[in-house]
C-alpha cells in the first residue's frame, strides 16, 4: 500500500466556513429527512419534481432577479439568464413538448452544444414529466443512432450545424417523431405561455438517463429518478460547498452525468450563479473566465489539471485568480502530482470526488472541513455506505484490496437500464451495488483507488494498480500524462507498457524511456515499473477526462475497440 502526504485543513487557506464543518459527527448522525428539510421542496401531497427544486423554487422567492446562468460562447460572448427568466423559458418549452401529445415517461433527447436551450430544455422536460436525456455534441451518425433508437425517444433537439450527422440514420428510427432545431425552436417557444402547473411526480419517477459506454457492446442507457437531485443538491452543498453567493465554474459538458448533476440539477438548486463556456481548453482563457467572472467555485478533469499544469506557473501569474476558494476534481482519480502543483500555485487545494454515472451523484471525497491524504479518494459522503468487499460480496478488513461497493437505496442511484433488466441486475451481489472499480480501505476509513477491475495488472505474482503506476510516472519533470496497461509476457504473465504524453520542451529518446523507468522503480516499486515506454502526442479519453485504458490495451493487442462514442477525440 502506498505512502501518502497530507495537506492539513490549517494548509487549505479555507477563505469562508465550509458548510460542512465535522464531518464525523455528520457521517454518524447523517438523517435524509432532517438534511433534506427546508433544501428540498416537496409538494403537498409528497411528491416532488426536480425542475421545481432546481429553478421555479428560486424565480419565486428572493432568488428570483439573480443571475443563474451566465452563458460563454467560443467568442467568450455572454448571454445571462436570471432564475426567472430561465424558469419562463422552462415553463415555455413544457407547453411546447404538450402541444405535441409529450406526456410522462415520453423520452425528449437534446443533442446540443452547451447554450442555453440545453438546459431550460432539460428542466422544462421534467417538468411535465417526461424523462430527459443529453448526447455530447461529438457524436458521429452512429453514436446518435444507438441512443436514439434505444430509448425510442420521440423527440430531439439540435442545431442546424448539427443536423446533417442524423441525415443517414432518421429513417431507422421510426419512433423519432419530431426533430427540432434551435433556431426555429426560438420562433416557437413565443407562441407559447410561460404559466405551468409543473407535474407533481413520485420521487421514484424517471426524470433523466445518460448512456455510458460499453467495452464490447452497445451503450447502456442509465435512468435515475426525479429524488436524485436530494442527493445532488447535498452533496453541492456539502462537497462543493455551494453558497448562494458563489459564481461556480464546472468545466464539464451537459452530455454527460457531471454536467447534469452539477451544472444543471444540484448546483441551480442551490442558487449558485454558474458560468457555462462552450469553447474549447485553453489554459488562457480558462484564467482569463475566473478572473473576470470572480468564480469562487471551480470543478474541473484531472485531465484539464494536468494540462494547465503543462502550460507553466507562468500564465497563473498574469491573472488574478484570488477569487477562488475551493476546487473539486472529477472524472478519475486526481493523481499527487498535478494535486501538490494546483495547491501550490493557486493556494487552494484541489478536492479529489469519486462517482459514476450509475451513482448519479457523488459518493466518496474529501471535503473542506478534512486534511486530504493526497492520492486517496477520500471519505463516503454521509448516507452512503461504502465497502471493500470480495466477489461473492463479503465485505473485506482494511488494508486488503477487493471491490469496491455502496450499499443499495441512496436516493441519487440509478432505477434500471433501460430495456435491459437482466444488466441492471448484474451490478449487484447481496445488498451491494458492485462499481467495477477496485479499491482498498485504510485505518483510518480513507479510500484508495486502485483501478478498474479489469485494468488492474498482475505481473510476477504481483497486483498492480495503474493509477498508482500513471501517478509515479507523471511525478517525472518531463511527463504530463501516461496510460498503463498490461501486457501478456510469457516469463511474468503481464509487463507493465506505458503510454507517455511529454511536456513541451521535452523529446523522446531511449535515455528518457531508461530514466522515467529508474524514477518509477526508485519511488514505487521495483516489480511495478514499465518495462516498455511509447512516447504519444495524447491518450484516449472521454469528455470527463478519463484515460480508457481499455482502447490502449485494445490497440496494443489487436483487441475489438468497443464503443468509442464517449470518447473525446478518437
Amino acid at each position: 500500500m502506498q505512502k501518502f502526504r497530507t495537506i492539513d485543513v490549517e494548509d487549505k487557506h479555507l477563505k469562508l466556513p465550509p458548510n460542512l464543518s465535522n464531518y464525523e459527527k455528520a457521517y454518524r448522525d447523517y438523517d435524509l429527512a432532517e438534511w433534506a428539510r427546508g433544501e428540498i421542496e416537496y409538494f403537498e401531497d409528497g411528491k416532488i419534481n426536480a425542475a421545481y427544486n432546481a429553478v421555479e423554487r428560486h424565480a419565486n422567492n428572493e432568488n428570483k432577479n439573480k443571475v443563474a446562468l451566465y452563458l460563454l460562447d467560443e467568442n467568450l460572448f455572454e448571454t445571462k439568464l436570471t432564475f426567472f427568466e430561465l424558469n419562463r423559458l422552462t415553463n415555455q418549452f413544457a407547453n411546447f413538448l404538450k402541444s405535441l401529445d409529450i406526456a410522462k415517461g415520453d423520452r425528449v433527447f437534446f443533442f446540443l452544444p452547451r447554450n442555453a436551450t440545453v438546459f431550460y430544455g432539460f428542466l422544462g422536460t421534467l417538468k411535465i414529466g417526461a424523462i430527459a436525456g443529453t448526447m455530447f455534441s461529438a457524436f458521429g451518425p452512429d453514436a446518435l443512432y444507438d441512443r436514439l433508437e434505444n430509448s425510442g425517444a420521440k423527440v430531439l433537439i439540435t442545431t442546424t450545424e448539427l443536423l446533417p450527422r442524423l441525415k443517414n440514420v432518421r429513417r431507422k428510427l421510426p419512433a423519432l417523431e419530431h426533430v427540432i432545431t434551435t433556431k426555429r425552436l426560438a420562433k416557437i417557444l413565443n407562441k407559447h405561455s410561460d404559466e405551468l402547473h409543473t407535474s407533481h411526480t413520485d420521487p421514484d419517477d424517471p426524470a433523466f438517463m445518460l448512456y455510458t459506454s460499453g467495452t464490447t457492446g452497445k451503450p447502456k442507457g442509465v435512468v435515475h429518478a426525479h429524488k436524485a437531485i436530494i442527493t445532488q443538491h447535498l452533496t453541492a452543498k456539502y462537497v462543493l460547498d455551494l453558497k448562494p453567493s458563489d459564481v461556480y465554474w464546472c468545466t464539464a459538458d451537459p452530455g454527460w452525468i457531471t454536467g447534469v448533476a452539477y451544472q444543471i440539477l444540484g448546483t441551480l438548486s442551490n442558487a449558485a450563479s454558474t458560468v457555462i463556456y462552450a469553447g474549447r481548453f485553453d489554459p488562457k482563457t480558462w484564467y482569463q473566465i475566473i478572473e473576470k467572472y470572480r468564480v469562487t467555485v471551480w470543478y474541473s478533469a484531472p485531465t484539464a489539471i494536468r494540462m494547465l499544469q503543462a502550460a507553466g506557473d507562468e500564465l497563473v501569474k498574469f491573472h488574478n485568480l484570488s477569487s477562488l476558494r475551493h476546487l473539486g476534481s472529477v472524472g478519475e482519480p486526481l493523481n499527487p502530482e498535478p494535486l501538490s502543483w494546483g495547491h501550490r500555485v493557486f493556494k487552494q487545494a484541489f478536492h479529489d470526488t469519486w462517482w459514476q454515472t450509475e451513482t448519479g451523484a457523488i459518493c466518496i471525497a474529501n471535503y473542506p472541513c478534512l486534511d486530504i491524504r493526497v492520492g486517496s479518494m477520500g471519505k463516503p459522503f454521509p448516507g452512503i455506505t461504502a465497502g471493500i468487499v470480495d466477489d461473492k460480496g463479503n465485505e473485506l478488513p482494511p488494508l486488503t484490496e477487493g471491490n469496491l461497493a455502496l450499499k443499495k437505496g441512496f436516493t441519487s442511484q440509478m432505477i434500471k437500464i433501460w430495456k435491459r433488466p437482466k444488466k441492471f441486475k448484474s451490478y449487484f451481489i447481496k445488498s451491494w451495488y458492485i462499481t467495477g472499480d477496485r479499491a482498498y480501505l485504510d485505518k483510518d476509513g480513507y479510500f484508495w483507488f486502485v483501478g478498474r477491475a479489469d485494468d488492474v495488472i498482475k505481473t510476477q505474482g504481483e497486483r498492480v494498480g495503474p493509477f498508482e503506476v500513471e501517478s509515479a510516472i507523471i511525478s517525472h519533470p518531463a511527463c504530463a500524462e501516461a496510460g498503463v496497461i498490461g501486457k501478456p509476457d510469457p516469463l511474468r504473465g503481464q509487463i507493465i507498457k506505458a503510454f507517455i504524453a511529454l511536456k513541451p520542451g521535452f523529446k523522446p529518446s531511449e535515455k528518457l524511456k531508461l530514466e522515467i523507468s529508474e524514477h518509477v522503480k526508485h519511488n514505487l516499486a521495483g516489480h511495478a515499473y514499465p518495462r516498455e515506454i511509447e512516447f504519444v502526442d495524447s491518450l484516449p479519453k472521454t469528455r470527463s477526462g478519463k484515460i480508457v485504458r481499455r482502447l490502449l490495451r485494445a490497440k496494443e493487442l489487436g483487441l475489438p475497440l468497443g464503443d468509442t462514442s464517449t470518447l473525446e477525440e478518437f
